[in-house]
């Protein structure tokens, strides 16, 4: 039976990677870290990040990289694991060259491997667009694929976490689906004829 999702999201530096691993550790079965980053030596900033997150691992959980190919790597997981897919972002950004026909083939694929999935699936997304618009096009790009992809996965997921200012919060129970709020409206207000 496929498992829904969970989405965790919150802006950077907020403890968005952090609650994800907890949710990992709770869930009872062996972890698969999905690292979406590619390793630049060059960048000694980046190293760091890449290793602060590894040293929050457990030895026990095996890590996968996946660039580019999220999907394929979904696709194989079975019902005793718990893949940790950190981040999103991430993966979108190394898809920017990406022509819109083949971004939307790729998503459309990663959100069907996600609703199939039999694994227990925590998906890490940063937030993206709440202040001012990207003055290049790259950034507004990255900005809007991100934050659509964000969507979509929300509208699949069995939960979804906000994280910030060090707290984390379960939209899930706090709000609604977007598209839920039109049909609960048009059921208190039917149209008259």
């Amino acid at each position: 039976m496929p498992k829904q999702p969970i989405l965790v999201t919150g802006a950077a530096r907020c403890g968005k990677s952090e609650w994800a691993e907890t949710l990992a550790m709770t869930s009872g079965l062996a972890v698969t870290y999905i690292a979406t980053a590619t390793i630049d030596p060059s960048d000694a900033d980046w190293q760091a990040r890449i290793l602060r997150h590894q040293q929050r691992r457990p030895a026990t959980w095996q890590t996968i990289l996946a660039v580019e190919d999220l999907a394929s790597t979904i696709e194989r997981a079975g019902d005793k694991e718990c893949l940790l897919v950190d981040s999103v972002g991430t993966w979108v950004a190394n898809l920017l060259d990406r022509s819109d026909a083949e971004w939307e083939d790729l998503t459309h694929t990663l959100l069907a491997k996600l609703s199939g999935s039999v694994a227990t699936i925590i998906l890490v997304a940063e937030e993206t667009g709440w202040g001012v618009v990207p003055a290049y096009p790259s950034g507004r790009l990255f900005r809007d694929r991100l934050g659509m992809l964000s969507r979509q996965i929300g509208s699949i997921a069995g939960t979804v976490y906000l994280v910030t200012g060090g707290h984390v919060l379960n939209l899930s129970q706090l709000g609604q689906k977007l598209g839920e709020g039109e049909r609960l409206l048009k059921s208190l207000n039917p149209v008259k004829m």
